[in-house]
């Protein structure tokens, strides 16, 4: 018995021991994982503690600055892409067809002009009267007039105040980069300049009364560069529509101008001593010259543009009063040329010099046209002009693709070149042109004029010379 009581007290103490030992060891695993956080090689824990996140590190102000949010950044007071509109009616427009609104377009313009790509805005649903203006500048690069209502000068002579030249209506002076548009309508109440008695044929018993007789040009652009013109209607103006003189750099698109057959000396657009001009797809039809080209013009592109009723697009007049004029390098293209007096025209006068050089004329269509194809170096507006030797030299014309009806009332082509200084290199190529009605006329009229035929022309043109006359001038002799 005591043998067995003593076997009993050793075997409870071993295992006493051996739950102590193995209550320690887990003792000590768990504060290690406290102490060192989470091991992957150490074994995972029947009950596995909460992951606790490493308190945040605070900033440093001094050496990392915050930068505070701009609360205006998405302001589009901010961006020097957004419009700037300067609307007539907030400077005191009125807008009803009766008042006077000169002085709110004057102001408007002066605030516009100090700001780059401002918008001095007609708007739409308003007829506002000016008088006649000069918009001068300089200004601020990507000025735009923009006229989306009606716009046009008092009603006739008599309304006009008598301290405003009769001469122009709207000026704009020294500008570049300058764009004047819109959907809107420039109105020039033409009609009672067209009736003055001193007009052609608007004196009793169809005469002419003589004596001054100035009328104004409705837009007119002087001494500019870079300018757009798109978009607008333009119509009955007393005389020329739009004048470019001294300018470079024009682009005109998508307009149309629009005035009576009969209304006088209301040319489309005359320019003059202005170079790179493109006059694109385009309507026009008036009393005169569709398109006039004066002297000084040189780099004109011309395509897509329709004229008639009018005379035509012309070259000139040139050389009057025995001046100088100097015209080179102009395309007419994809034209259409309807029910006008003249077709493709180049003009100068007797007494003359300079030269009308590199013209080309192509793919025109005419549609019941007289003078379809016209070089007149004895251009006069009277019975009075006087032979006289020297003349301005027309060399390098092309008629190329030429085609449609003509009025029977003259010759189709006719080619009256100066008796001493000979039209040299003209080219004809597919060339046809038929009667609109009656008979085919197989008379052309050729006199002094030099040329090639490419193809065979109808009506057939066996009076253009082949080869270079006895004396070939050359364009620099002439001063251009």
């Amino acid at each position: 018995m005591e043998l067995f009581r003593g076997v009993l007290l050793i075997w409870v103490s071993v295992m006493f021991s051996i739950q102590i030992n193995s209550s320690n060891v887990h003792g000590r695993y768990h504060f290690h994982k406290k102490q060192k956080g989470k091991d992957s090689s150490a074994p995972s824990s029947p009950v596995s503690a909460p992951e606790v996140a490493p308190p945040p590190v605070p900033s440093t102000p001094s050496n990392n600055p915050s930068v505070p949010s701009d609360p205006y950044l998405n302001d589009p007071r901010n961006t020097t892409t957004s419009e700037c509109i300067f609307d007539v009616t907030d400077y005191g427009a009125i807008g009803d067809g009766y008042t006077d609104d000169t002085a709110a377009f004057r102001e408007a313009w002066k605030a516009a002009c100090a700001v780059e790509s401002a918008t001095v805005l007609a708007p739409s649903d308003n007829t506002f009267i000016v008088t006649s203006t000069i918009f001068s500048g300089p200004c601020q690069p990507g000025l735009v007039l923009q006229v989306n209502g009606i716009l046009m000068p008092p009603d006739g002579p008599e309304s006009w105040p008598e301290a405003d030249s009769h001469k122009q209506w709207l000026v704009f002076y020294r500008l570049d980069d300058m764009t004047f548009t819109g959907t809107g309508t420039i109105e020039g109440n033409g009609q009672k300049w067209w009736d003055l008695p001193c007009k052609p044929h608007r004196g009793p018993n169809g005469s002419t009364k003589s004596g001054p007789c100035d009328s104004p040009a409705m837009i007119r652009f002087f001494m500019s560069s870079n300018l757009v013109v798109s978009g607008l209607t333009i119509q009955n103006s007393p005389q020329f529509h739009m004048k470019f003189d001294g300018c470079e750099g024009v682009h005109i698109e998508k307009i149309s101008i629009s005035s009576p057959k009969l209304s006088p000396n209301t040319d489309g657009i005359h320019i003059e001593n202005t170079k790179s001009v493109g006059i694109y797809d385009s309507m026009i039809s008036n009393g005169d010259d569709c398109i006039s080209i004066g002297t000084g013009c040189s780099n004109v592109d011309i395509d897509g543009v329709t004229c008639g009723p009018s005379h035509g697009i012309s070259i000139g007049s040139l050389g009057v009063h025995n001046s100088q004029a100097c015209v080179s390098n102009i395309t007419v293209r994809n034209a259409v040329i309807r029910e006008s007096d003249n077709g493709l025209r180049i003009k100068t006068w007797q007494g003359g010099t300079g030269s009308v050089s590199d013209i080309s004329f192509e793919n025109i269509q005419m549609e019941n046209v007289r003078n379809c194809i016209n070089i007149d170096q004895y251009y006069c507006l009277s019975k009075g002009c006087t032979n006289q030797t020297s003349a301005v030299y027309v060399t390098g014309i092309t008629y190329r693709t030429i085609k449609g009806t003509y009025d029977v009332l003259t010759p189709p082509i006719h080619f009256a070149c100066s008796d001493t200084v000979a039209c040299t290199n003209i080219t004809m190529s597919e060339v046809e042109l038929l009667p609109h009605e009656g008979e085919l006329l197989d008379d052309p009229f050729c006199w002094n004029a030099f040329g090639t035929q490419e193809t065979l022309t109808i009506p057939p043109i066996n009076c253009l010379q082949e080869g270079k006359p006895e004396k070939v001038a050359e364009v620099s002799q002439f001063g251009c």
